[in-house]
């Protein structure tokens, strides 16, 4: 849409400065917002190990931690439930409303996990009202995602989807950070005794401090103009979960194909690595977070810089650059890693796969919001995604712990990985590149 039009399909905007001003309230609102979203999604991970301790008590330090990271990948099988319930509300009612939504349910969400308390406490209902949290947590995550994508993207200029887009994985990255500085400052000033009587409760209580500033932004913003004009023209889908799951079936499958590396890497490598090299390697629980933390950054830092290539050369070809390169690379990643098990060596391993993981999180967003009409944009988006992170993300550091208990080998999550590029590398090998197609 030329910016004219954009700025008409806004209520009271007369000028294209005026839209401009607009556009970028709206993209630094939904940033922020799913920077709190997602860090109070990602710790539950990050403090897997405390939690197993507390809510899932054994004399098998390795089947609690399984046990924990179980019920992290529980919260993954409510985000499809999410992305079809929130994401039919955005395409019905509204990309604004349904985002506020998810930022209210996720604060609640974190804020009681924080305070649930311990096995020793209250017994099996320690457990119980985890799992109830978590799936909270999973439901609304399922819906943000989408959400936020396909705002930041109906917002975008043609010639500039992929850089605009690329800052709700910025957010995502940013909130990677803060999650992994937490965890290693915590693990760091706190001895081992502290962290699990109280200190993993403190990153829980800050996410929902800082909810009430994304509610606060998002509640501020307008409607993007792609689904205003929607709006306009009677276009507004009426059942846009139907129209999502029949006329849009196979590009629904392309988004989950292109969906599955980049998730199974960042949960692989981000998430399960850090406890991973702790428990099993003998690294320091505060280096490896700051190891993490490091990687982190160059993976923020990459982001926006494959959105703004994926403008330039296509979304494809960036996007196989991180497939082809997970599938090449896991495994010498995983074999480096266990035989250098130090600090220098996790944070070179993750950085090397964070690098890759921002070739994949840079052009997503577009790449996922152009296969889609505005009509069921928000719902096929989401779905497509959220199936990806439900089936292979969300339970990767389960099946990467599983595997090296039943296999006795460490490098065996990497075949993991080498499936998951597979499958997206086949994926994009036969679609067609969507780069700067039209939104409608």
């Amino acid at each position: 849409m030329p910016m004219s039009q954009a700025a008409a399909a806004l209520p009271d905007v007369a000028t294209t400065a005026d839209f401009e001003r607009i556009r970028r309230r709206a993209i630094l609102s939904c940033a922020i917002g799913n920077f709190v979203e997602l860090f109070d999604f990602l710790i539950f991970g990050l403090f897997a190990a405390q939690i197993a301790a507390n809510f899932f008590p054994g004399g098998d330090p390795v089947i609690s931690l399984l046990s924990a990271f179980a019920t992290y990948g529980v919260g993954f099988v409510m985000r499809p439930v999410g992305a079809i319930v929130i994401g039919a509300y955005g395409d019905r009612k509204g990309r604004k409303a349904a985002l506020i939504l998810t930022v209210g349910m996720m604060a609640g969400a974190t804020a009681l996990t924080g305070l649930i308390p311990s096995y020793a406490s209250i017994g099996i209902w320690a457990p119980i009202l985890l799992v109830i949290c978590r799936l909270i947590q999973g439901f609304s995550t399922g819906g943000e995602w989408g959400g936020a994508a396909a705002f930041l993207v109906e917002y975008a200029p043609p010639g500039k989807r992929g850089l605009i887009g690329s800052m709700q994985q910025f957010s995502v990255g940013m909130a990677l950070i803060a999650g992994t500085l937490t965890a290693a400052i915590l693990n760091s000033v706190l001895d081992k005794e502290a962290m699990i009587a109280w200190g993993w409760r403190i990153p829980f209580i800050l996410g929902f401090v800082l909810a009430p500033i994304g509610l606060y932004l998002r509640s501020r913003v307008s409607e993007t103009p792609a689904f205003n004009k929607a709006v306009t023209q009677n276009t507004v889908a009426s059942s846009p979960l139907r129209d999502a799951l029949t006329i849009y079936r196979l590009p629904v499958l392309a988004a989950f194909g292109i969906s599955v590396v980049g998730t199974v890497g960042n949960y692989t490598f981000n998430i399960f690595m850090p406890s991973f090299a702790a428990t099993q390697l003998g690294i320091p629980a505060g280096s490896a977070y700051y190891a993490s933390a490091v990687a982190a950054v160059v993976l923020t830092v990459l982001t926006p810089v494959a959105g703004w290539l994926s403008d330039q050369v296509g979304r494809k070809p960036v996007l196989l650059v991180s497939a082809i390169g997970y599938g090449l690379l896991s495994y010498p990643l995983f074999q480096y890693l266990v035989g250098t098990p130090t600090a220098t060596g996790l944070m070179i391993t993750q950085c090397i796969s964070a690098a890759l993981l921002g070739f994949y999180a840079g052009p997503l967003c577009a790449v996922l919001a152009e296969l889609f009409p505005t009509k069921v944009r928000f719902t096929a988006l989401s779905i497509g995604y959220s199936m990806a992170v439900t089936i292979f993300g969300g339970f990767a550091p389960f099946v990467a712990t599983f595997l090296i208990r039943e296999t006795g080998s460490p490098l065996s999550p990497a075949l993991f990985v080498i499936l998951a590029a597979v499958i997206s590398t086949v994926t994009l090998l036969l679609i067609k590149d969507p780069t700067n197609a039209p939104l409608d």
